[in-house]
């Protein structure tokens, strides 16, 4: 994630053609003498009245206010001996924070000059122990999950399992009983640590290493939580599996970790949300997805992610797909002051495939640093990129991506299109593809397009009995709509209105 683009064991220093590009990216600064000022004020006023982030609240925070900031080797320690570890898990998370304070902060993508380390918590436990049933969590834990939706979303059968975060904990976790009949494992990741160690050993920190770069190495040291998800082969899951992420607390730092093994022949689809509440300090979030699509299995592994705009958002997703398997990353990105993320997939054997689709939105003193990469290192195999971003309000999105196939990875194909939408004159968006092709007998496309929401479109619409505030939604929506289809009609639905809600006041 935050390493560099050109291989798929990423460091933390920049790729020397970006470099001088990236530097002026970080200075970059909104110009208001641009902009006409009445209309940015009554932008923002509408803003305000009608696009207000949703999920701001925050409950009670005993807990929060009880732990203390910073990381250190005793603070690792401590969350190793809280969770009762074994020593290899312990021994992994100190080489983790060694190789975090060794390395270098990224100096490309996004500002992370007022980033500082020791700004957050970084073990935050709101319960004693997981709940059963949404009755025994305490009752404020409880309303915030319920206007989330997540309970009724079960109720309704909407989803095959599901874990709820909180902080630094899963607070909740279900599956239905027929999957785990057919040996289907769902569960939180520290349970998975404890109940199959050998299970999690032998795939743990082998697609993203420790020291893969530094914010994947903070995370190996001060994990908590996320999804441990084992499908046997040839099962199919055929309802997706839900995850929902939550930070209450104020400078909370949340460093999930997730496993999904997928063995011969099964299929799974995980789904997660995530949410924070505005806070006048930062908070942090740094997981790492880790995912082996072993051969003819297929994982889909969707995201809508909706940060407040005081998150920094900065992740490492990676799968290692085996011959003739598929991974399809679906990602819609809206939110989070600053988000670097860029979903890998490893084509490791034969006629392996793999797909990345994903949105970002960068509204108002937004930085959405967001792509994909793809190293194909074998034979006949076959990588789709499409990169779909939105700028408003001054924001700015970026695509940043790797395509890798070596010598010796012959028939493969690629093809990546890249779509930006700008929606007024002062945002912003750029393009940062690296294509690295050493084989002669492959298939490689590259596509990229900016475009602007015209006054002549919105007149056009206009003239045929359309207000112009329905206008610019339905310019916009079409240019969702690919990604928007990709996935399960509820969240489609919840990411058009989220979209929506962002580009409140983009007219008048």
């Amino acid at each position: 994630m935050a390493g560099n683009p050109q291989s798929p064991h990423s460091s933390s220093q920049p790729a020397a053609s970006h470099e001088s590009a990236d530097v002026e990216m970080g200075q970059y600064v909104y110009d208001r003498t641009r902009v006409d000022e009445k209309k940015v004020q009554k932008d923002d006023q509408i803003i305000s009245e009608f696009g207000s982030y949703k999920y701001g609240w925050h409950d009670s925070d005993a807990a929060g206010q009880a732990a203390k900031k910073g990381i250190d080797e005793n603070v690792v320690r401590a969350i190793s001996a809280d969770k009762h570890e074994p020593k290899w898990m312990l021994d992994l998370r100190l080489k983790g924070y060694h190789a975090f304070v060794d390395k270098p902060m990224p100096r490309w993508g996004v500002d992370l000059s007022g980033f500082n380390a020791q700004d957050f918590k970084y073990y935050v436990k709101p319960v004693d122990h997981e709940a059963k049933s949404w009755s025994d969590l305490p009752p404020d834990i409880r309303r915030t999950y319920d206007r989330l939706g997540i309970p009724e979303a079960e109720k309704k059968r909407l989803v095959a399992g599901v874990a709820a975060q909180y902080e630094s904990e899963v607070i909740y976790n279900s599956i239905r009983d027929e999957l785990s009949k057919q040996g289907v494992i769902f569960c939180d990741t520290d349970t998975a640590v404890r109940k199959y160690p050998e299970l999690v050993r032998k795939y743990f920190n082998t697609v993203v290493p420790y020291n893969d770069n530094k914010f994947a190495a903070l995370n190996t040291a001060a994990w908590s939580g996320g999804s441990f998800v084992y499908v046997p082969k040839g099962v199919h899951v055929t309802i997706p599996l839900q995850a929902y992420f939550r930070i209450n607390t104020p400078n909370m730092g949340q460093f999930e970790r997730t496993l999904i093994i997928a063995d011969e022949g099964s299929y799974v689809h995980y789904v997660e949300g995530c949410t924070a509440p505005i806070y006048a300090t930062d908070s942090l979030h740094a997981a790492v997805v880790e995912i082996i699509v072993e051969k003819n299995a297929r994982v889909r592994y969707t995201t809508v992610q909706n940060w407040s705009n005081n998150v920094y958002n900065l992740v490492t997703q990676r799968a290692l797909v085996k011959a003739h398997g598929t991974m399809e990353w679906v990602d819609g990105n809206i939110g989070s002051k600053a988000s670097m993320k860029y979903p890998a997939c490893i084509l490791a054997g034969e006629y392996a495939k793999a797909m990345t689709m994903s949105l970002s939105f960068a509204g108002k003193g937004q930085y959405q640093d967001t792509g994909a990469k793809m190293i194909h290192l074998a034979p006949h195999t076959k990588s789709t990129i499409v990169a779909k971003s939105i700028s408003r309000g001054g924001g700015r999105s970026a695509y940043r991506g790797l395509v890798a196939i070596p010598k010796g990875a012959h028939g493969s194909q690629s093809s990546v299109v890249c779509d930006a939408l700008l929606v007024d004159e002062f945002s912003r968006s750029d393009t940062y593809p690296h294509v690295d092709v050493r084989e002669d007998d492959v298939t490689m496309s590259h596509e990229a397009t900016v475009s602007k929401v015209s006054q002549d479109q919105l007149f056009y619409l206009e003239q045929r009995g359309i207000e112009e505030k329905e206008a610019m939604g339905m310019i916009v929506r079409g240019f969702v709509e690919p990604v928007a289809r990709q996935l399960p009609m509820e969240y489609a639905l919840e990411l058009n209105r989220l979209v929506e809600l962002q580009m409140e006041g983009s007219v008048g």
